[in-house]
């Protein structure tokens, strides 16, 4: 698992992946015996375990690379939304996304 201090380390003091306005949203626990081969499948096929909405996606690409984070792809226009995906670190691709 993968602590919320490595989460702040990653994307700054302040998360800004969250489902609500209360707090971050965190992908744990991953204890059961079938969250590891599902998590690596999703990865080894470059599949986001999720996606969050933000404003501008190149924005937060810029913002969260400076921070070093590591992208598996960068912005990509797709038609009405533009997509990027990140490495969480704790064995997760993530998905940022912004529908015009």
């Amino acid at each position: 698992m993968c602590s919320s201090t490595t989460r702040k380390r990653r994307f700054g003091s302040t998360p800004r992946f969250s489902a609500s306005r209360s707090g971050p949203t965190f992908l744990e626990p991953d204890a059961h015996p079938a969250a590891k081969p599902f998590k690596e499948a999703l990865v080894a096929d470059g599949i986001p375990f999720t996606s969050f909405a933000v404003d501008d996606v190149q924005s937060e690409y810029e913002r969260l690379r400076g921070l070093g984070v590591r992208f598996t792809q960068e912005p990509t226009d797709m038609g009405p939304v533009t997509t990027a995906v990140l490495d969480d670190t704790c064995g997760n691709l993530i998905q940022i996304a912004h529908h015009a």
